[in-house]
């Protein structure tokens, strides 16, 4: 199975999410291939200081991540495309809407429902530390959900 992860620039939200999955995938032995890209982002860019800084309060090492283009990406060989915001999920599904079986918002895929409401894991960029811990515990939780839900299948 191919799982993406998507956000603006991934730079932080979908690279926290992609190193979080990838961590978890690796101690459960699950055979799931992760990446992640951005809707706006330039191929090739590191990740954000605050993201990196975060990730390692979770032993995780995004030091060498790299952004991705979802331009880039050959969606088709995707399973399973999981954005951070319902703006990107409309966004990808106005332009590829013979995929809308396999995108959802994170929380979607992990049945964080909210009540309908705050179904968005909100763009830390520019701001505080604190800011970012916030971002990666939200995404935690989803990824958390998320890992759980593929290994039941």
């Amino acid at each position: 199975m191919n799982i993406m992860f998507v956000c603006t620039g991934n730079t932080c939200r979908s690279a926290m999410a992609e190193a979080l999955a990838k961590k978890q995938i690796t101690e459960k032995k699950l055979n799931i291939n992760v990446c992640s890209s951005g809707t706006f982002a330039i191929t090739g860019e590191h990740a954000s200081y605050n993201s990196i800084a975060v990730m390692k309060e979770y032993d995780v090492d995004l030091l060498f991540h790299k952004s991705t283009s979802i331009n880039d990406v050959d969606l088709n060989s995707i399973d399973l495309i999981l954005c951070a915001t319902e703006n990107h999920k409309r966004n990808l599904l106005s332009t590829h809407s013979e995929l809308k079986d396999k995108i959802f918002t994170m929380k979607e895929y992990a049945n964080i429902d909210n009540d309908g409401k705050d179904m968005d894991i909100k763009d830390p960029w520019g701001y505080d530390l604190n800011t970012y811990r916030m971002c990666a515990a939200e995404i935690s939780l989803c990824v958390d959900k998320i890992i759980e839900r593929l290994s039941a299948m």
